[in-house]
């Protein structure tokens, strides 16, 4: 359960500056999570859908009664700020930081710079929030992120030219906080139609994901299907997609491969085809077992395992037959031959201890120890150790 909030509004236009006003950029991507939210098969309301003001007592009263006081719903409440620099990601002060540091980490994969994720006070009263929509809503997981400052040229040609990123980022943290399967937007092929004799199972397999990620894409609380109904399908899933595949009748290298994002050489090679003749029933192996793998973390991007592993984004992309730089934890990746990983790292502009640890799945203590680092004070073109 997921309440979105586009604030200001209306007469309230907020901050604005370099041809953004705060009151549109807030509706624009607050309306496009909402509609991914809901394509992925959330429960998910908001607040306002056109240029109205709302007060923000009002706004406050809309999201408690979206589903009642209850902790297990996020509020999702997007701003715009000024005289600042980076994004910024406030949780409240009856929440954990793990809803929030999801965000965070998934905004700065996305390539916003994020200046902080924190709990902010009221200067009047520290025992309490400073924002009044994580105040006053009660038990509701009340999440404030503020993408980028109007006043800073570059923030604002980023939040103009890729605002669908940064929501991405924060769908991705949304969906797998709540337990909702995350597809890549773009990647759920058009629907389904259930036919006579068809069943979750049946369908989930030809598809090759599961019946409960059928079931949670399209809010469904039972197995039972009717003839004609209509299933979201996703062209490939991020933690469920298998090894092989089980040739169906109408298949073909071609539409194998492409259902797959891999291609018909690919699938040529790995499973030792002179033709592309295929048989029903016959089961195709859709990675090399004998080739190095990578298996994508939380808070992984091509950059940063292609810069672990001593390689490109670009040779990454070709191996792997990728068209876009999206990937999904659990996924798969394919290494060049004879890969390894890195073991000295280059500093670079806004690099911290603590980022270079979570890119290279170490810890700051380690990194200090194996660098004899008596402080957290990094810098520039410096170069790192990163294991014995």
């Amino acid at each position: 359960m997921i309440v979105i909030d586009p604030s200001k509004g209306g007469s309230d236009i907020g901050v604005q500056g370099n041809d953004i006003v705060e009151k549109d950029f807030n509706l624009l991507i607050s309306q496009y999570i909402y509609d991914r939210l809901n394509e992925l098969g959330a429960d998910v309301k908001i607040i306002r859908d056109s240029d109205e003001y709302i007060s923000t007592d009002d706004r406050v009263n809309k999201i408690l009664n979206s589903y009642g006081n209850n902790s297990k719903v996020v509020a999702l409440s997007n701003i715009l700020g000024k005289g600042s620099n980076g994004a910024e990601i406030i949780y409240a002060l009856r929440n954990k930081d793990t809803l929030s540091k999801s965000i965070r980490d998934n905004l700065e994969n996305s390539g916003i710079d994020v200046n902080k994720y924190y709990q902010k006070r009221s200067e009047s009263d520290t025992s309490k929030d400073y924002y009044d929509i994580q105040k006053d809503t009660g038990n509701i997981e009340t999440i404030v992120v503020n993408y980028g400052n109007v006043d800073n040229e570059q923030e604002s040609d980023n939040l103009k030219n890729n605002y669908k990123k940064y929501a991405e980022a924060v769908i991705k943290s949304l969906a797998n906080y709540q337990g909702i399967p995350y597809i890549i937007e773009g990647q759920i092929e058009n629907v389904y139609v259930v036919k006579r004799g068809d069943s979750l199972y049946s369908i989930a397999r030809k598809y090759n994901t599961t019946v409960d990620v059928l079931k949670k894409l399209n809010n469904l609380t039972s197995n039972n299907l009717s003839i004609g109904q209509k299933l979201n399908i996703p062209s490939i899933t991020s933690e469920d997609t298998n090894q092989t595949y089980i040739v169906q009748k109408g298949d073909s290298l071609y539409s194998i491969s492409k259902k797959f994002n891999t291609s018909a050489d690919t699938l040529k090679k790995i499973n030792s085809l002179v033709t592309n003749n295929l048989q029903i029933g016959q089961i195709l192996k859709l990675t090399d077992n004998n080739s190095d793998t990578y298996i994508v973390k939380k808070g992984d991007s091509l950059y940063s395992i292609a810069e672990k592993y001593d390689t490109t984004v670009n040779e990454l992309k070709k191996l792997n037959n990728l068209i876009s730089n999206d990937l999904s934890i659990g996924q798969k990746l394919q290494l060049p031959q004879n890969a390894k990983q890195n073991n000295v790292y280059t500093v670079k502009k806004g690099d911290s201890l603590y980022s270079i640890a979570q890119r290279f799945n170490t810890t700051v203590d380690n990194l200090k120890r194996i660098n004899n680092l008596n402080n957290n004070i990094l810098q520039i073109g410096e170069q790192l150790k990163i294991s014995n």
